[in-house]
């Protein structure tokens, strides 16, 4: 249950909005459950996070044309944990100021939601959900110099659509 708000989260990054996200996370949490049995142990955040990206997927293929699949969404999502602890720290400096933090996590939250797929993942993986290159290798199925190469190239066309934005 600690790790509830993240599984949330990544997916609503990987389904695009609140309430297909709300039922991905009831379909993982109950795989979950179903097989706490075969926890290896590890991270919980990392196994939970493993099954909710699955979920998400089996969920998009069954309710998804394959196009939005693979290619994801770049629609604005809604609030994120990002956007909700940047527009915290801002209302304790002041409306001003957060106005602008509230304007500038829109920004980098539509930045990162038009990065194609399988870069959006690797960058919340890591980024906003605070993963080891190690731990995205193994949810992922993929080399860590791939987890590597995909979170810089994510983190650089994000960085280049902010300086396209300014």
């Amino acid at each position: 249950m600690p790790h509830l708000g993240d599984a949330l989260a990544l997916a609503r990054w990987l389904t695009g909005n609140r309430h297909d996200a709300e039922d991905v996370v009831q379909e993982a949490c109950l795989k979950a459950l179903a097989g706490i049995e075969s926890y290896a142990g590890g991270n919980p955040k990392a196994w939970l996070l493993a099954i909710v990206r699955n979920s998400a997927f089996t969920w998009l293929a069954r309710n998804r044309p394959k196009s939005l699949v693979l290619v994801g969404e770049a629609e604005m999502l809604e609030q994120t944990t990002f956007q909700a602890d940047a527009t915290r720290d801002a209302l304790a400096e002041g409306p001003e100021a957060s106005l602008i933090a509230k304007a500038e996590a829109a920004t980098v939250e539509a930045a990162i939601a038009g990065l194609p797929q399988p870069f959006r993942e690797v960058l919340v993986l890591r980024d906003i959900n605070d993963l080891s290159y190690r731990e995205i290798a193994a949810m992922l199925s993929i080399p860590i110099g791939t987890v590597m190469s995909r979170l810089s190239r994510a983190r650089g066309l994000v960085l280049a659509e902010l300086e396209r934005s300014r």
